[in-house]
């Protein structure tokens, strides 16, 4: 393990740390609010009276810390299946049953199943997912490659720790078409930033190296940001890796809610 690689980690715990103290002080503020309420509930029939607008902002803080807690525990989870040397010789890896990869699609590292911290929070938030589009990456039944791509979550197994997905593109005529399903660990997520929350998206600067949907398509790939964000709504402005055209890479637009934070480990 690398001084940068331990350096980033501790200052992601202690993010975690700031942000579970951030949650602390909220619920108890929600729960002065609730005895408030119990207390008093035809304070909120007289005029001018804002507490029920004060519990909603405080459920929408509590509900924006605790995906980030998700989103930070998700990224240090990556950081250590990176990191960590894989099981005793004749494990057996889980590997993914599927069909030859779409055009431009990317490979990554390998196989991970292992559970981040704070496992209650994630449960409660990857359950909620069902029929949102995430960013998905599927290990290929040669294993020696997996790519990156857009599903869509049909269910998730509290008990097995499992998504299952769809991935919604047909496919090519020589792979049979039809659209395919997946089992896939947690750690093979990683949810899109919500297109009517921007002000909650992460800000990349330019240089940041990210993974995007390649535009015309349903893949992700390694890209770096030329432009950052002028608005929360604004696009990135991306070249991506390995897309040269006449000597030089071209800038490309890419929506904020389509671009997420590279991987750790990410080999393409």
């Amino acid at each position: 393990m690398t001084s940068p690689d331990i350096s980033d980690m501790l200052d992601k715990s202690k993010e975690l740390d700031r942000l579970r103290k951030e949650q602390e002080e909220v619920l108890m503020e929600i729960n002065k609010m609730h005895k408030k309420l119990q207390s008093a509930p035809d304070v909120v029939e007289k005029p001018g009276d804002n507490s029920l607008s004060k519990l909603k902002l405080l459920y929408t803080q509590a509900k924006e810390l605790s995906e980030s807690e998700v989103s930070i525990s998700t990224h240090l989870l990556g950081q250590l299946d990176a990191l960590i040397p894989s099981g005793p010789p004749g494990q057996q890896r889980r590997r993914i049953e599927g069909n030859e990869p779409k055009k431009k699609r990317m490979k990554a590292d390998s196989d991970v199943t292992r559970l981040s911290p704070n496992m209650r929070n994630q449960q409660e938030f990857f359950a909620n997912m069902k029929g949102e589009q995430v960013a998905a990456r599927v290990i290929q039944e040669d294993g020696d490659k997996d790519e990156w791509f857009i599903v869509k979550v049909t269910n998730f197994d509290k008990d097995t720790k499992m998504f299952e997905v769809l991935d919604e593109e047909p496919g090519d005529d020589e792979e049979g078409g039809g659209q395919r399903k997946y089992k896939l660990p947690w750690s093979h997520i990683i949810p899109f930033p919500k297109r009517n929350e921007p002000s909650n998206t992460p800000d990349f600067p330019p240089g940041r190296q990210v993974l995007a949907v390649y535009p015309g398509t349903t893949a992700l790939y390694k890209a770096t940001v030329v432009q950052s964000r002028k608005r929360k709504t604004d696009d990135y402005i991306l070249e991506f890796d390995d897309d040269e055209e006449d000597g030089s890479l071209p800038r490309r637009s890419v929506p904020f809610h389509r671009v997420v934070a590279l991987p750790d480990g990410h080999r393409q």
